[in-house]
């Protein structure tokens, strides 16, 4: 384990660039504040300098809502606003042994944007060691994003998010999501991989859920897809 102070004081580091960037921003991204002792306690236990773009977001902020909280990116963590650091999040043991993959951000309907580490497939990720994958609850699977963690961030400051969410968003989509805490998404039902709400995504139910609740029935629900791909439909109960 390299102590703290040596990751932190690196040649170049990121936050000015990233800072930069974000203050660019406007109010599409809510750029959240950290805690000291936590952004360093954060990047310690992730291992990674001040010199990455993930570890400027460790030490210096809390994470970023992107469109009213639509996508929260990680940081160090905001308890205030529900949302856990990298380090809580990935459930980071403090030991320097890299993760098979980092969760670096998720969205408001369980979507998870992840960071693969030195042997995708195993862990049943596709593309290359180090790139962004993004599991979508509309089809169950993990879809490459062919960048890595810096051009994410520079993805979504371009603006990425809008077309990417396209065709999971609904008339007053806004408004339901601004009024969630960062730890809750929407459970919606029928549930998004169906056929119903594929065809009428606004005439859906949608009610807040704690997001452990919404990765748990996805991950059910793909396990189960997995063992019969034939299967017309998945009963879960979440009403």
């Amino acid at each position: 384990m390299r102590p703290v102070d040596d990751l932190i004081h690196t040649p170049d580091p990121a936050w000015p660039v990233l800072e930069a960037e974000l203050a660019a921003l406007g109010p599409a991204v809510e750029v959240l504040p950290v805690d000291p002792e936590a952004g360093r306690a954060c990047l310690h236990r992730l291992q990674v300098t001040a010199r990455s773009r993930l570890g400027a977001l460790a030490l210096h902020t809390g994470g970023r809502l992107v469109d009213g909280g639509w996508l929260r990116v990680l940081g160090g963590g905001s308890p205030e606003r529900g949302l856990p650091s990298l380090a809580e999040a990935n459930g980071l043991p403090g030991d320097g042994q890299p993760p098979a993959a980092l969760l670096v951000g998720h969205d408001v309907l369980g979507g998870r944007f992840e960071v693969s580490g030195a042997d995708p497939a195993a862990i049943g990720r596709p593309g290359e060691p180090g790139e962004v994958c993004y599991f979508a609850p509309d089809s169950l699977e993990w879809e490459e994003l062919g960048c890595g963690h810096g051009a994410w961030l520079s993805w979504i400051a371009a603006g990425g998010t809008a077309e990417f969410y396209e065709s999971q968003r609904w008339p007053g989509w806004r408004a339901e999501v601004e009024q969630l805490p960062a730890s809750h998404g929407l459970a919606v039902y029928p549930f998004l991989w169906s056929s119903e709400a594929h065809d009428d995504l606004a005439a859906t139910a949608r009610r807040p859920a704690p997001l452990r609740e919404l990765f748990a029935i996805q991950d059910e629900a793909a396990a189960f897809l997995a063992a019969d791909p034939d299967a017309e439909a998945v009963r879960i109960d979440v009403r």
